[in-house]
């Protein structure tokens, strides 16, 4: 709900990942990125995770880009593991100022190790590549020359978004870019995926952010519990000012034709799906056959 001063919104989040075996599991290793990240526009007020059946071991840190990460290792036989991830996060609503460099000519933002050393590794392409020709080309028509880098994101964003279509079930976490611009169908995985490829084609850093968007319900009907689904969009680097060189970031989302805003809360970010999944893991078992099912709700909270 927004809060009293009408700047942020808190919400309660509940994610819950029940796996269901055909047979007895006697060993699960898990890793977990479920905690919802704390920077300026972002809180957490709460966290907790938790397993079942309980695990043996447990520890949480973080990775390489500041994303708390939860490990586990479930030793009791079972055939069914649950994991539930319960947050209260307050999230403001971001300043659209428009002064900053975001409205100089988009190439004044390619990272350099002079003006954005901690950005330039976002601005590499990945292993294995998924920079190709046609994304390159798909991008250029958007990062034409000394066009404002904000004009250039706005038109890519609202490009994908009507290029291609949402159809759920239709890829997979190991499905390329360059398969998604084949078939112009994916998920919201998938559409930040190829945003930060095309940043990426021009020189430009991108990063992939997972987490959750709040939803409001038609007029007249009530939230359902559970509806709202694990949410990725796409951001890209802005350098910094004289007062502060650090650079800043902007999150814009593919799937929905809009730049990130109090509705969103962020979770993990990093260079690919890859470095941030919320549930990864090994298990040991004769089981043929599983299920997986995944809850997510992000409720509003009164500020």
């Amino acid at each position: 709900m927004i809060g009293r001063n009408g700047s942020a919104r808190r919400y309660r989040v509940a994610h819950r990942t029940t796996y269901c075996y055909s047979d007895e599991v006697t060993s699960s290793y898990g890793r977990a990125y479920l905690t919802p990240r704390e920077f300026p526009g972002q809180r957490l007020l709460s966290h907790d995770l938790s397993i079942d059946p309980v695990p043996s071991d447990q520890s949480i840190g973080s990775d390489v880009y500041g994303n708390t990460t939860s490990y586990f290792h479930v030793t009791a036989e079972h055939r069914t593991l649950v994991v539930t991830g319960e947050s209260l996060v307050e999230v403001d609503r971001p300043d659209r100022g428009g002064t900053g460099p975001e409205l100089l000519a988009w190439e004044v933002a390619r990272p350099t190790g002079a003006n954005g050393p901690l950005a330039v590794e976002f601005a590499l392409d990945l292993r294995p590549p998924e920079i190709t020709p046609e994304v390159a080309a798909y991008a250029a028509e958007s990062f034409t020359p000394g066009r404002p880098l904000l004009e250039a994101v706005t038109e890519l964003n609202h490009r994908i978004h009507a290029d291609f279509t949402y159809k759920s079930g239709s890829t997979n976490v190991s499905t390329k870019v360059a398969d998604v611009f084949a078939a112009r169908t994916g998920v919201c995985q998938d559409f930040a995926r190829i945003g930060v490829a095309c940043l990426r084609s021009h020189g430009l850093a991108g990063r992939y952010v997972s987490g959750y968007l709040a939803t409001d319900p038609p007029p007249g009907r009530e939230r359902m519990v559970g509806a709202d689904a694990t949410h990725a969009w796409s951001a890209v680097w802005v350098p910094g000012t004289e007062q502060d060189r650090t650079g800043r970031w902007i999150d814009f989302d593919p799937t929905n034709d809009q730049f990130g805003d109090e509705r969103y809360v962020t979770v993990a970010w990093g260079r690919d799906y890859a470095d941030v999944p919320p549930l990864r893991g090994i298990i040991y078992t004769d089981a043929k056959e599983s299920t997986i099912t995944v809850s997510v709700d992000v409720s509003p909270v009164e500020v």
